[in-house]
């Protein structure tokens, strides 16, 4: 079924019956306010009993009435910014819809929570040229609970809505608000119409736990954070949305490398099943992340050759190579997403993080503790780095070097899981390492395109090709990798005074 996507950018304003807008001609180059009429507007939002979207900031309704009538799924991107993905109006929530949320509803239904009815007296602010700057709204709004225990309660507010021109600058919207502002008129204090409503009616979604100053308080709010990306990256993936594989992946990394980091925190006899399910996770989610990476860095290396070095069919042997990778990559991608066991690995970790298995150390200020963490695996990454640095070039420095890598991943995210408890010494950590990890992560990336390029020189050489172009590109990427090692143990070395001041803390 047909979806179309719209990013959404807009302010809210508390208002009553009585507010009166102020004018804004003149204003962030707005030359007219255009009336254009009043709208009657019926939505029905939907969400599961339990308001699981509803606690993720999603809202999912079913509109009549304006010019936009349809199923409006909104997914937040920043605040005041949605990505509002439509479907057509049909009578049962639309597959391409639900399956953007089928993280966060895991088989749950998605029933009628909310009737909201507004009357929406509607404003164009247009430039001189009657180019559209934004939208601006009056909805005077009434809400029913249609489910639970509060259903049939009722609400009625009024808001001032401003929502961005598509194309517009966001700029616009600061200069309006100050305008409102002058006038006397306060941002709203919900997200949403739907968060309001529910409030009003009295009940809204259960916030997360705060932390406490605690190793596990830290550590749990970490996981938390981690956990949530990865349901936000799951619908991003699904809409094959640029780096949304890549960032899915570093989600579960973290998770993984915070239960080997912080077993004096969580007991790993607990976390390990879950951790086993997560390196699954990234393995599959890997087909399609490499093969993106790859594609990119082999078409960037024949976009940059002069002509006269392209001998045979270069182009077209590529684009074949990466055409049938990413239809298999991201099919599969697709049916990890589909999968049971995804699911399981999704309610075993809200299983863990609703009642984590804390070991005595979590109960410990929380700097102590995972400054000993940080310490013990940037010792483990030191210990890699220097065996890498001892070997001679070849396949058993390549390996060492990538087992290095793994490492200054490991560290840097043990950093950035610590930093909000040990502050700059643990930020500063943090940049020196990622510059590692950055070093070591080009010299994999060229061990891996050079096996690639090796494999589509014998294709082309089968097929009675030449193979120089390949051989060609096989000898920059010997070049590169060569230029990351020489670079490796400056690199190292600009590291070593941060790690000495975080010791010192």
């Amino acid at each position: 079924m047909r979806a179309d996507t719209k990013r959404e950018i807009e302010r809210k304003y508390e208002a009553t019956p009585d507010t009166r807008l102020p004018d804004l001609t003149g204003r962030a180059g707005v030359a007219e306010v255009v009336d254009k009429g009043v709208a009657d507007l019926d939505a029905v939002y939907h969400d599961t009993e339990d308001l699981r979207l509803a606690a993720a900031g999603i809202t999912l309704r079913r509109r009549t009435g304006g010019t936009d009538a349809g199923w409006h799924l909104k997914l937040p991107v920043a605040p005041g910014t949605r990505d509002e993905i439509r479907a057509p109006l049909d009578e049962d929530v639309p597959r391409s819809l639900a399956d953007l949320v089928r993280a966060r509803t895991r088989g749950a239904a998605l029933v009628p929570v909310v009737r909201l009815r507004s009357r929406r007296d509607v404003r164009h602010l247009v430039d001189g040229k009657g180019v559209l700057l934004a939208e601006l709204s009056t909805d005077t709004v009434r809400a029913e609970r249609l489910a639970g225990p509060r259903r049939g309660r009722t609400a009625e507010w009024t808001e001032i809505e401003v929502e961005l021109a598509d194309g517009g600058d966001p700029a616009f919207l600061d200069a309006v608000h100050k305008r409102l502002r002058k006038a006397g008129l306060r941002p709203a204090g919900s997200a949403s119409k739907l968060a309001k409503a529910l409030t009003d009616t009295g009940r809204r979604p259960v916030a997360p736990p705060q932390e406490d100053g605690t190793a596990g308080g830290r550590v749990l709010a970490h996981l938390r954070e981690q956990a949530d990306a990865l349901l936000t990256y799951d619908a991003a993936v699904r809409r094959d949305l640029p780096d949304s594989v890549h960032k899915m992946r570093v989600a579960t990394r973290r998770m993984r490398s915070a239960f080997r980091t912080y077993k004096r925190v969580l007991d790993p006899a607990a976390t390990e099943p879950v951790a086993e399910e997560l390196k699954w996770l990234a393995g599959e989610l890997g087909v399609d992340r490499d093969q993106e990476v790859l594609t990119e860095r082999l078409t960037s290396r024949v976009d940059a050759l002069p002509g006269t070095l392209l001998l045979g069919p270069v182009r077209g042997r590529l684009q074949a190579w990466a055409g049938a990778g990413r239809a298999g990559s991201r099919g599969r991608t697709l049916a990890v997403l589909d999968s049971d066991r995804y699911l399981a690995l999704l309610n075993a970790l809200d299983a863990l993080l609703a009642d984590p298995p804390l070991r005595p150390a979590a109960r410990k200020d929380a700097s102590a503790v995972l400054l000993k963490a940080v310490v013990k695996d940037y010792d483990r990454l030191a210990t890699r780095v220097e065996h890498a640095l001892a070997l001679p070039a070849g396949p058993d420095r390549d390996v060492a070097l990538h087992q290095a890598r793994k490492a200054a991943k490991r560290a840097r995210y043990a950093a950035e899981t610590a930093r909000p408890a040990l502050g700059k010494p643990a930020k500063r950590v943090t940049k020196r390492v990622k510059a590692v990890q950055e070093i070591l992560g080009e010299h994999q990336d060229s061990v891996v395109a050079r096996e690639t390029l090796r494999n589509l020189a014998i294709k082309a050489h089968a097929a009675g090709e030449t193979a120089f172009t390949w051989g060609l590109l096989y000898g920059q990427e010997e070049a590169d990798a060569a230029r990351s090692e020489r670079e490796l143990p400056r690199v190292w070395a600009e590291a070593t005074p941060s790690y000495r001041a975080l010791r010192r803390i």
